[in-house]
């Protein structure tokens, strides 16, 4: 297990577990194009949409990132990323943040489906937004990165990719790098300040009633060789989703030959500030760039 804690001169903020809209939308630069909006599937009616920014100059295709917010699975909304987005297109990244249906009206695997499809019409629109298909990956904050931790492990498993479109395209990702987000749902009671009252609406009813369905919604029990390459964030003093949750996925991922590390922020605790949100930024871009820079 990798510790450390980096430093970065602009202060940033990595992934809140419930981050607000803002209202004015994103400051963009002159060599960003900012797209909101944008419809990517229509699940019962419910019209899901992402945001996009995009490098202006250039051709491509650009290597891709996609945000998925965080909020207990049951709040939070995409334009929580969108100056995060922004700042990924001024480095040379077409990167989206994505809406997803929320519970209770829609549990597991509601959101893992739309997920999986904001993937699939990356790929299909690839052409359109100079997107390089073969360089997509995926972060979230939270219930965020549980989700795209899921889209990391499940990339080969057929009975998650649900009906929104684009059934030709694959949902894989080429890496992943996870922000306190859970692995293991049968182990947060008692570890979590809020699993009680979160997760039965997630799961359809708490750990005795809905055993199986928390076991299925647990990224750790899909870990595969097949896994993407991942990078876990977490605080040490997270109250929200304990730390040895990443411990364990990523001793799972590594003992599956999967490459896996984990930045450890010593004293911090859910939804990163000040440095530890500069730290948390720092290792992302740094991940992002080992694996969707390089051809």
């Amino acid at each position: 297990m990798i510790r450390f804690a980096l430093a970065l001169p602009l202060a940033v903020l990595v992934a809140v577990a419930a981050a607000p809209a803002q209202q004015k939308g994103p400051t963009v630069p002159d060599t960003v194009t900012f797209e909101a909006g944008i419809e990517y599937t229509n699940p019962d009616d419910q019209h899901l949409q992402l945001n996009m920014a995009r490098p202006k100059a250039g051709d491509g295709p650009f290597p891709c990132v996609l945000f998925i917010h965080g909020g207990g699975f049951r709040a939070g909304k995409r334009e929580g990323y969108d100056q995060q987005i922004v700042r990924m297109a001024e480095r040379g990244y077409v990167a989206v943040t994505a809406s997803y249906r929320l519970a209770p009206k829609y549990p597991f695997p509601a959101a893992i489906h739309d997920t999986k499809a904001a993937v699939r019409w990356l790929r299909a629109n690839a052409k359109k937004y100079h997107i390089d298909p073969e360089r997509i990956g995926v972060t979230g904050g939270s219930a965020g990165g549980h989700l795209a931790q899921f889209l990391a492990v499940t990339g080969d498993v057929k009975e998650f990719e649900g009906t929104g479109g684009n059934p030709e395209q694959s949902s894989k990702v080429k890496c992943v790098v996870n922000v306190y987000g859970p692995s293991d749902f049968t182990k947060s009671y008692g570890k979590s300040v809020d699993a009680a009252e979160v997760l039965p609406l997630f799961l359809g009813g708490n750990l005795e009633a809905a055993r199986a369905a928390h076991i299925k919604a647990s990224p750790l029990y899909w870990v595969t060789p097949n896994a993407a390459p991942t990078l876990c964030i977490h605080g040490s003093e997270d109250k929200y989703v304990a730390h040895e949750q990443a411990v364990w996925l990523v001793d799972k991922l590594r003992a599956a030959n999967v490459e896996a590390e984990l930045v450890t922020l010593e004293g911090a605790g859910h939804g990163f500030k000040g440095k530890d949100a500069e730290a948390a930024e720092k290792a992302l871009v740094a991940y992002f760039d080992k694996h969707l820079k390089a051809k």
